[in-house]
């Protein structure tokens, strides 16, 4: 009948299947991307990309998403610093490194986003204030699926597929991610 609610029980059991249904929704587009940078290394020609306004959009877009975690975000980006390359992919690249600040970074931290010169190259970082990682973790991070923490993993609704989708994109622009942490900084 309409306007009638389902009783608790189905409400929670209808909850965990969207919960469910997103994640796989998730996995599934990752897997895709993921397969897609691995195949087509170089296929599309690479263009100038401006990388600014890039980040700019997806520090908006993450400060918009994420108001539950009060998370301040802030963002250093050298104007007019362009790169030659493939627009999707870096997109990809970026997006998966700010989500992993914002989904391992507790609530009211501090997540700094830059692309600056550094002699003759360019960097893009982010760094976070988050647990940090143990220094025997940090080289299996790129591995797919590969997770530090598992019930954290399904907390936060990853896919472990992120940074494997990074450093394809970066060797596609002989680039490399360089990780740094300390455990509890």
């Amino acid at each position: 009948a309409s306007g009638q609610e389902f009783d608790p029980h189905w409400q929670k059991a209808f909850g965990t299947i969207e919960t469910q249904v997103s994640r796989m929704d998730r996995l599934v587009e990752q897997l895709l991307v993921l397969s897609r940078v691995e195949n087509h290394a170089n296929q599309e020609n690479k263009q100038p990309v401006d990388m600014p306004k890039l980040i700019k959009a997806l520090v908006d877009d993450a400060t918009w998403l994420n108001q539950e975690k009060h998370h301040k975000i802030t963002d250093e980006l050298a104007d007019d610093l362009w790169v030659e390359g493939i627009d999707t992919e870096l997109k990809s690249a970026c997006v998966n490194l700010i989500s992993n600040a914002i989904a391992y970074t507790p609530a009211n931290g501090i997540i700094d986003v830059n692309w600056q010169k550094n002699g003759d190259k360019v960097i893009f970082s982010v760094k976070d204030n988050g647990d940090g990682i143990k220094s025997e973790q940090l080289n299996r991070l790129t591995e797919r699926f590969y997770r530090i923490d598992k019930s954290r993993s399904r907390d936060t609704g990853g896919s472990g597929l992120g940074l494997a989708i990074v450093k394809h994109v970066l060797l596609h622009h002989k680039a490399e991610l360089v990780i740094t942490s300390n455990w509890g900084e």
